[in-house]
């Protein structure tokens, strides 16, 4: 999941980050720094005076104000080293490939930790039961590779349900919905729910709700919602689960939602999807939950917008978790001192709260912050995330191939006229079992 600000925007939204280093040796080093000590050692016992952490440019906010207290406290210096989304995940694999490491923290995408893990430091120490119980199963889920934590949390985010508050209360509206369908206008809460007002809503000039068929997370989305179990690949691995009854039911759902968006929802992606909502274009959207604060003043939506959990399939809520972490190199050159600041950015993640996207990881974080003006979007995240449907994406070092060559031109080629849909899932299921089994 990108991250991204509205002026150059984006979740999707993702970010990256990368895993910690908790070695026996380094454990002293790191409770003394975390304790307010103004020095860390380096590999070799050295004082260590800065860090450098690699971030994705969208997240950068978020740990700014977590990194000012740990100088605070410690003394060390973090300095942020920003890049785009993709130039963060090539960097980050070309050094941990030759081992020339010039990082020390890095913030990674859920789904680069398999293709990373084996170059990161386990963080198994850091993983006591309270970190386990104040966080969801699924972020839990994408920080272990093997038997190994490789990554702790720093953000969490699902896509949710926005809509448009002044067009939801128009009595007008309410009265024509009510006649039309039978029931009383209200935010969907299922997916016949969401195509009846996505339909009611697109006229004069009004979409209903834009689909970004540029993307992959609404179509996994609905494969949750659809009742799959095993997101795309079996839970080994080794061979595709698209193709069966769920892939079907749920790319037959997606594509049906393309004609209540602009034509031409195959070159739809966020930044496209979350414009045309703020331009109070579209009466909905299913989204990233950090766009909420994303919403601009300035916007015809602004203070009239929304927000509920993601849409209920016949398998009940479920939503594509995008959680970012922060991991540390074997090879970095300062463990003890990374090692200090990643459980310190974990112990404070509720300052991340604070920040323009608003994005933090632990659940009491985002309970303390819930009923607060501006943060109307994390109980919805909650929910979402907490719903027995919502699965995580496969841990499997071959995911981001498989989205850019497979699952994204499969689903941009759903939305052509004609589109056979039951085949073009038989050869994606083709393609990715190539890949994977080579």
């Amino acid at each position: 999941m990108m991250l991204r600000t509205q002026s150059t925007n984006p979740r999707r939204v993702r970010i990256p980050h990368k895993r910690l280093v908790a070695i026996a040796a380094a454990a002293t080093a790191a409770l003394v720094a975390l304790s307010g000590c103004t020095s860390a050692t380096s590999n070799n016992s050295t004082p260590v005076k800065a860090i450098t952490v690699l971030v994705e440019a969208g997240g950068h906010a978020e740990l700014q104000p977590i990194a000012d207290l740990y100088t605070k406290d410690t003394g060390v210096k973090v300095t942020f080293v920003e890049l785009p989304y993709n130039g963060l995940y090539n960097r980050v694999n070309s050094e941990l490939s030759t081992g020339s490491i010039s990082f020390d923290v890095a913030a990674l995408d859920a789904i680069w930790l398999p293709a990373f893990a084996a170059g990161l430091q386990p963080l198994n120490s850091l993983y006591t039961s309270a970190v386990k119980s104040d966080n969801f199963p699924s972020v839990l889920q994408e920080a272990k590779v093997g038997n190994n934590y490789v990554g702790m949390p720093a953000f969490a985010n699902s896509e949710i349900l926005y809509y448009r508050t002044d067009l939801f209360k128009d009595p007008a509206n309410q009265a024509a919905f009510k006649a039309k369908y039978g029931y009383d206008l209200k935010p969907p809460t299922s997916w016949q729910q969401y195509s009846d007002v996505a339909a009611f809503f697109t006229k004069s000039g009004m979409y209903g709700a834009p689909l970004p068929g540029a993307v992959e997370t609404q179509y996994l989305a609905a494969l949750s919602q659809a009742g799959e179990k095993n997101m795309v690949l079996n839970s080994k691995g080794t061979k595709s689960t698209l193709g069966d009854a769920e892939s079907l039911k749920a790319l037959d759902y997606y594509t049906s939602l393309a004609k209540y968006g602009p034509s031409g929802a195959a070159a739809v992606d966020w930044n496209a999807a979350q414009n045309l909502y703020n331009q109070g274009k579209s009466a909905m959207m299913l989204f990233w939950a950090h766009a909420f604060r994303q919403i601009p003043t300035s916007s015809p939506v602004y203070g009239k917008t929304g927000v509920a959990p993601m849409i209920a399939g016949p398998a009940g809520i479920a939503g594509v978790p995008g959680p970012f972490y922060l991991s540390i190199p074997k090879e970095a050159p300062h463990q003890s001192a990374s090692t200090a600041f990643v459980k310190f950015a974990y112990d404070h993640n509720a300052l991340s709260a604070n920040t323009s996207l608003g994005l933090v990881a632990r659940i009491s974080a985002l309970k303390q912050y819930a009923n607060k003006p501006g943060y109307e979007a994390y109980t919805p995240m909650v929910t979402t995330l907490s719903a027995p449907a919502t699965i995580t994406r496969p841990a499997n070092s071959n995911w981001q191939n498989i989205v850019n060559n497979v699952l994204v031109p499969m689903i941009q080629k759903s939305l052509q006229p004609g589109a056979d849909n039951a085949k073009l899932l038989k050869s994606a299921a083709d393609q990715i079992d190539q890949i994977v089994q080579q």
